[in-house]
């Protein structure tokens, strides 16, 4: 068997960073092995060390990709007329709470920053992570206040949909998504 072209390891890399990402949203990183994203890529494990220098390193890079994923989403939204009534019904939705491989980074990588150690490469793609997200939810409401509200709005809404996994399969676990949609809804739009 040849050598994979410059083309096919860089396609090789991106696949195995973009399973990384879905893996590590929906079992955490300590859930997800080197053989997982590999296989999860098709590819074998002993390539990892091609591409990677550490299963941290990759981890660190994979949740980057994880919130870069959601701030394209993020823009389009910024970029509609009615973006963020949508983005607050696509967050707070029983889609979203159920599938955290594709959902939201702040929500599914937040206990892994919180057990990494200072400086390492999840915790530090985090702070960044959720930083850059604040700055794209200020954009929603212009005004001199907008770093507060966004921060107020990305913890309620990070919260709602904890607390609506942790009890998933019972009414609560609606009740806590239909409940936040609502106040942050009617905060905006007064009846």
């Amino acid at each position: 068997m040849g050598r994979a072209s410059k083309a096919e390891m860089a396609q090789h890399r991106a696949d195995v960073v973009q399973a990384t990402a879905r893996l590590v949203r929906e079992r955490g990183s300590a859930g997800v092995s080197v053989q997982d994203v590999m296989s999860e890529a098709g590819l074998t494990h002993g390539g990892f060390y091609k591409h990677f220098g550490s299963k941290d390193e990759l981890i660190g890079i994979a949740a980057t990709e994880a919130f870069d994923e959601v701030l394209v989403r993020l823009a389009d939204a910024i970029a509609a007329p009615d973006g963020r009534a949508q983005v607050l019904q696509e967050y707070l939705s029983i889609e979203h709470r159920d599938d955290p491989g594709q959902g939201c980074a702040c929500t599914a990588l937040a206990d892994d920053s919180i057990h990494a150690g200072p400086g390492s490469p999840i915790r530090t793609a985090y702070i960044e992570g959720v930083d850059k997200t604040l700055e794209a939810f200020r954009a929603f409401e212009p005004g001199t206040d907008t770093r507060r509200r966004a921060i107020a709005d990305l913890a309620t809404l990070v919260g709602a949909v904890t607390l609506a996994r942790a009890t998933s399969g019972t009414l609560l676990s609606e009740e806590i998504l239909g409940t936040v949609l609502d106040e942050l809804t009617e905060r905006v739009s007064p009846a």
